[in-house]
């Protein structure tokens, strides 16, 4: 039996979707780019198409049925894999890996993996995705392999360790409590410019905000070794190392296959050891 000719439109979807979300087919017609009435005989069609009905219609008001609910969440899972698969397979044709992390996390070690992967014959350009949410990166398809924290939600990709790396407290160099072995957190926690969930995006930004004195921040060590003589990283107890990981999906094409030999490589060579505290830096 051929469903091929059953099957819905991505058009068709789009337009449910824009009228799902606005609940008002002028403003979906609008954010469209589409004639209203051509928009209305497109989702009466579609509602003959799938047999049932998918919104009640009045003269003031629309509303989604239950089925309507349920082909909304359906229709927008369906539009976000076709988008997905789109980027991954302009990915797949182009010689690039897509590499994603946290601004912070691992700086050190990510400048050695790609050293690593440069002694690759023929080494794809490796393309860096700064972004709060690595691993997301990877789901969405905007990036190839994400370097993250073991302690993310990890479900449903492959991972590798590939590091162990200490907290360490940003702070500048002249602070009160830089020259401490050590700090708590909970001493952390008394300095009233501390913040435990970093409000800023990239790594320079972090390193100005705690050298104008802004903020104090708990980085890795791998990212405190870059702040510079105006900053000091001091080890934070109540804290344990966190493992580093990379992380990538089941849709592995030819460049994120040698970056993670490459880094298979590294791994075995660094033998998964803690890097070297870190004092002032």
């Amino acid at each position: 039996m051929d469903l091929s000719r059953d099957r819905l439109e991505t058009r068709e979807l789009a337009y449910f979707v824009a009228v799902a979300e606005e609940l008002h087919f002028s403003r979906a017609a609008e954010r469209l780019g589409v004639a209203q009435p051509s928009l209305s005989r497109a989702i009466a069609r579609l509602e003959s198409r799938v047999g049932v009905r998918l919104l009640v219609r009045t003269s003031r008001s629309v509303a989604l049925t239950a089925s309507g609910r349920t082909l909304l969440a359906e229709a927008r899972a369906t539009l976000k894999a076709l988008d997905r698969a789109v980027r991954r397979t302009k990915s797949a044709g182009a010689d690039k890996l897509r590499l994603a992390a946290t601004p912070g996390t691992g700086t050190v070690l990510l400048r050695a993996l790609i050293a690593e992967h440069r002694r690759t014959e023929n080494p794809a350009a490796v393309e860096m995705v700064f972004t709060r949410d690595a691993a997301h990166a990877v789901r969405a398809g905007t990036a190839d392999v994400a370097l993250v924290c073991s302690t993310e939600d990890l479900s449903g990709m492959q991972t590798m360790d590939i590091a162990v790396e200490r907290p360490v407290a940003l702070l500048p160099a002249d602070h009160s409590l830089a020259s401490e072995p050590d700090l708590s957190l909970t001493r952390l926690r008394r300095q009233a410019n501390f913040v435990e969930h970093c409000p800023v995006l990239t790594l320079d930004e972090i390193v100005d905000s705690v050298a104008l004195g802004w903020i104090i921040v708990i980085v890795g060590e791998g990212a405190a070794t870059r702040a510079g003589p105006d900053l000091a990283g001091v080890p934070v107890t109540e804290l344990g190392p966190s493992t580093l990981v990379l992380a990538w999906g089941d849709d592995v094409h030819s460049s994120t296959e040698e970056f993670l030999a490459a880094a298979s490589r590294y791994r075995a060579s660094s033998g998964m050891r803690v890097a070297p505290s870190v004092a002032t830096v």
